[in-house]
């Protein structure tokens, strides 16, 4: 009985990363030999144990066979005769498939130290072919090594899966698992490059995909293309660490621009709507969770308004806050300023340059948070005690009369230009 690190903690030990977990592999032995050690089993679909002290988690060497479409189709083999390398040659990249010995020294039967080296994410072995999720985990190990490149191999086997329909197996929460990790990487464009060079976006999310091509008013969008502008959006995000609501919203807040018709590019009017019902569409397929749904839908429904946030007189930010819920739910608000924030600095040469809207809006709403409505929606009712309609009304008509009184002051507090309305 040997036991070996394996898979990412060997990888990131030797690529000088932090190391945040540790996966062990135990060769030579049995579930009873495991068990009689002192080891609490817990695996489901193949032995893995507790360690007695540590509570690490060990798993026995093991084989695995293909049976069905889809990641959920192997058949897993343990034994005391399962070798190391056999264990290793079933795993997805040649530089998850080193352990460490006991000793430290690296096993490395498939020249994954080289591909550190090089850079280079490479399958392992045909039987990569067999688990479309390990085209998912590329595109997300591209997102967190962003200097790697796949091999030409690898990209090829990868677009003969897609072409296959393993990908169209993948069921929706898996999907959304690994592009919710990938988003939060630090370059999450290069997740979606790798899907779309395989064809594999095209199958998981074509609502995306076809904003590829789609021109935007050069003057407003130095980078034309709306498909170049979203992954600039998505790394402005990463690259503030914004959170995964944030995100999830840069990344769909434009879907509408892909089904606007092309007699009228590279306008889009009234492409929000659309990337509304997109957002909504998607969310339901790929089962996104409330949070990250509700805040894309926003910023999809209402990212031109915060762009044209000056020129709205102080009665439509306020139905703005009303409708967005601002006032029972202000983070939520403030996030969606954020994600509009970084779809305006999302744009060639716009990353340093100023995007006021956010803090006015937060004024305005501040401004509109100074209402008592307890107090208002009494005086109303000793008014007009038959017409408890006029109390919303009112409500609504002290929150306009805060804003418009401050609206003065935030202009020139802020001493900003005029925005320009969003394309």
């Amino acid at each position: 009985m040997k036991t070996y690190i394996v898979g990412g903690a060997v990888r990131d030990e030797l690529l000088g990363v932090a190391v945040k977990d540790r996966d062990y592999v135990v060769v030579g032995a049995t579930p009873e030999a495991m068990v009689a050690q002192g080891y609490t089993p817990v695996g489901k679909d193949f032995p893995v144990f507790l360690h007695p002290k540590t509570h690490a988690e060990y798993a026995l060497a093991r084989t695995e066979r293909k049976t069905a479409p889809g990641y959920k189709g192997f058949v897993f083999h343990t034994d005391a005769s399962v070798t190391l390398e056999e264990d290793l040659i079933r795993r997805d990249l040649t530089i998850n498939a080193m352990a460490q010995d006991e000793d430290g020294s690296i096993v490395d039967p498939f020249g994954g130290k080289r591909d550190l080296e090089q850079r280079i994410f490479r399958h392992v072995s045909p039987a990569f072919a067999e688990d479309p999720v390990r085209i998912l985990r590329i595109a997300r190990f591209a997102a967190r090594f962003p200097e790697f490149t796949v091999a030409a191999e690898t990209n090829t086997l990868m677009q003969d899966m897609v072409a296959a329909g393993e990908v169209d197996a993948l069921v929706p929460e898996r999907v959304w698992q690994e592009l919710a990790r990938g988003l939060m990487e630090v370059r999450p464009s290069r997740m979606f490059e790798v899907l779309r060079d395989c064809g594999a976006l095209q199958r998981i999310l074509p609502e995306l995909n076809v904003l590829w091509g789609v021109p935007q008013p050069a003057q407003y969008h130095p980078e034309i293309d709306t498909g170049v502008h979203i992954m600039l959006v998505i790394d402005y995000a990463a690259g503030i660490a914004a959170n995964l609501p944030v995100r999830c919203a840069a990344l769909l807040h434009d879907l509408g621009k892909g089904v606007t018709p092309p007699d009228q590019w590279p306008r889009h009017h009234g492409h929000e709507m659309h990337s509304a019902k997109l957002v909504d569409a998607v969310s339901k397929r790929l089962k996104i969770p409330n949070d990250c749904r509700d805040l894309a839908l926003m910023t999809a429904r209402e990212h031109g308004n915060v762009g044209r946030a000056f020129e709205l007189r102080a009665n439509t930010i306020v139905s703005l806050l009303e409708r967005c819920d601002a006032f029972r739910k202000p983070q939520r608000f403030i996030e969606m300023l954020q994600a509009s924030e970084c779809d305006h600095r999302g744009r060639t040469g716009f990353a340093d340059k100023p995007f006021p809207q956010n803090a006015y809006l937060q004024a305005a709403l501040a401004a509109a948070q100074t209402v008592n409505g307890g107090e208002v929606a009494e005086l109303t009712r000793q008014r007009y005690p038959d017409q408890p309609q006029r109390i919303p009304e009112a409500i609504h008509e002290a929150r306009v009369q805060a804003v418009a009184d401050a609206i003065s002051k935030l202009k020139t507090d802020l001493k900003t230009e005029e925005a320009r309305p969003d394309a």
